[in-house]
């Protein structure tokens, strides 16, 4: 069928190219090849993702994929490795000239994606499999959140249970290979990692992963029930617990006394060379770690003006040092309860939801909710995060953290909200994901610049639409568009300018209204994810650029709404996609 299908298409090309000429017969039959060569291309490196990711596949119906965890033995690897380099170096061979737009944007989209998981294995970053915020442990224990409704899916997840413990072996491994070589995480940003270990160290029944048997559905007989209960027990028992508790002795009487003193990506072997790669990854543009560094200085030096101007506003008579150790220690600023700042973020979302039809023409079909950040990660966890949502039946998450209050102002509600669920990264990853004409590896692909460039311009959205009424209110804004700038000099600061850790929390400290508590965590998690925090700053310098450009250029026939259309249409892409987007939007609408 599938030859047929392509000697009917090749025929059609040819009847139309006979009648434009013998030149434009050639032309169209290399068009035609390189496009079935990209198709090809994208098929193959599909099926590579679902042979290599089970939870994908399983995602995708593949029943045998659902009892798996990820195979992340040497071999298994160094296969994968290959089987990408071989996609990449076809992707580099296409003549992307003769492609159409579309293709085009998949073909660089694709070369993106493929070059990251070259450079990854390139530079071993399989070796380090946890930041300071969490780890493979934490994450791996999605398999006890999925829901299960047959007797199949709970088998299916006792087999998972039963290969956890090679799970936890083989990243082991992996980790001790970083340690004789010097290629770990610091040392420092790991004070208390431990306790994120110890957590899922409880008893049986109160472990996440027994969850499941305890709310096995009626549809299942009572006797099978009982069955399912002690075979969940005994596989808890005998191969949960006993890895995290050795995951835990590894940890502390190993890695966390063996790992660097240093903090700066370049101190890792190849560091210079991996850490000027995740900033080219992270930014999708080809920027040095310089540049980005004057960008941060600039824009934190515009943002402090406004800051002044704010603090002159509300009367306060004191320094600017002062004025932010008002907002953090002041009560009036602070939840009492986690449910009172469940409800602010609830009725913050609500009113986010309002202001959508005004300034959007496509919305998503998927709904939200909001819920607390797992308790388990809860402690050295960012102060939120949207959780996308893993099928067409289940809605997407907006993330709050509600582990120690007295760190979590009120004030910053308004642009977190913003930013994590609507119109941020819940409005923009769903539509993503709802672009049926997309092949999957763009569908269910996400962009670092794109999506959190996104995010913080969705935060400056919110003034235009009415939010930050309030001066305080205003001033987390402003504290969060700092806390990003600052992201910008931090980051290349101690990955590439010889910062020390105490220098990047002073000068964060020092300039936004976080808590130290926040300070501290951010701080870390810039230490230990080289590069990621500059997507957001470059993302929204970007978007925001491109929007002055078409306001400028088409005058009265600007349209906020077809332009936010004309940024999302093609998904998550790479700032200088982006740019030719809003070019073709301008020229389409003069």
């Amino acid at each position: 069928m599938k030859t047929k299908l392509l000697n009917l298409t090749f025929l059609s090309t040819f009847i139309v190219a006979c009648s434009s000429g013998p030149q434009q017969i050639e032309e169209d039959v290399v068009q035609s090849q390189s496009s079935e060569d990209l198709a090809s291309i994208i098929e193959d490196h599909w099926q590579h993702q679902l042979d290599t990711n089970p939870s994908l596949a399983a995602s995708f119906g593949d029943e045998d994929a659902a009892s798996e965890l990820p195979d992340l033995s040497p071999d298994f690897l160094e296969e994968k490795f290959d089987d990408e380099q071989a996609l990449l170096e076809r992707v580099k061979a296409l003549d992307t000239a003769t492609l159409t737009s579309e293709e085009k944007i998949n073909a660089q989209i694709l070369t993106y994606q493929l070059q990251n998981s070259v450079d990854n294995y390139t530079y071993l970053t399989h070796q380090m499999p946890l930041t300071a915020e969490s780890g493979f442990h934490a994450s791996i224990a999605y398999i006890a959140r999925k829901p299960r409704k047959s007797i199949e899916d709970y088998e299916d997840y006792l087999a998972q249970l039963d290969a956890l413990p090679e799970y936890f072996d083989q990243q082991m491994f992996w980790m001790r290979q970083g340690l004789a070589i010097g290629n770990t995480q610091p040392q420092v940003v790991l004070n208390g990692f431990e306790d994120s270990i110890s957590a899922f160290i409880v008893n049986v029944e109160d472990s996440v992963y027994y969850q499941p048997f305890k709310n096995i559905p009626d549809s299942i007989s009572p006797q099978q029930k009982h069955v399912l209960v002690q075979q969940g027990k005994q596989a808890v028992k005998r191969n949960v617990l006993p890895s995290y508790r050795a995951f835990y002795t590894f940890m502390t009487e190993e890695y966390m006394p063996g790992a660097r003193k240093t903090i700066a990506a370049s101190e890792l072997p190849n560091g210079a060379s991996f850490y000027q790669n995740r900033v080219n990854y992270f930014t999708t543009l080809d920027i040095s770690a310089d540049e980005v560094h004057e960008i941060g200085v600039s824009e934190v030096a515009r943002i402090r003006e406004e800051m002044a101007k704010i603090i002159e506003q509300v009367g306060f008579d004191g320094s600017f040092e002062e004025f932010l150790t008002f907002l953090r220690t002041d009560e009036r600023f602070y939840p009492k309860t986690a449910e009172e700042l469940l409800k602010e973020a609830a009725y913050i979302s609500k009113k986010a939801d309002a202001m959508l039809p005004k300034y959007f023409g496509k919305l998503p079909r998927t709904p939200y909710g909001i819920k607390p950040v797992p308790a388990e990660i809860a402690p050295k966890y960012t102060t939120g995060r949207y959780a996308g949502a893993s099928s067409d039946t289940e809605a997407g998450y907006y993330w709050v953290n509600t582990y120690a209050l007295d760190k979590r102002p009120l004030y910053e509600m308004e642009a977190l909200t913003l930013h994590e669920a609507v119109p941020g990264h819940h409005l923009q990853i769903s539509l993503n994901r709802e672009l049926t004409s997309l092949p999957n590896f763009r569908r269910y692909s996400y962009i670092s610049a794109f999506g959190e460039g996104w995010g913080l311009y969705a935060e400056f959205l919110g003034k235009e639409a009415g939010f930050y009424k309030d001066p305080y209110s205003d001033f987390g804004r402003l504290t969060y568009e700092m806390w990003r700038a600052a992201r910008l000099v931090v980051d290349t600061g101690m990955h590439s300018k010889g910062w020390t850790r105490q220098q990047a929390l002073d000068f964060m400290a020092g300039n936004t209204a976080l808590s130290m508590h926040n300070v501290t965590t951010e701080i870390d998690r810039y230490i230990s994810w080289p590069g990621q925090a500059l997507s957001y700053k470059i993302g929204e310098l970007t978007i925001r650029r491109l929007r002055t450009k078409a306001e400028t250029e088409l005058g009265d026939k600007f349209d906020i709404r077809a332009f936010h259309d004309a940024v999302l249409v093609n998904g998550s892409v790479p700032l200088s996609v982006l740019e030719q987007q809003i070019d073709t939007f301008i020229e389409q609408n003069k």
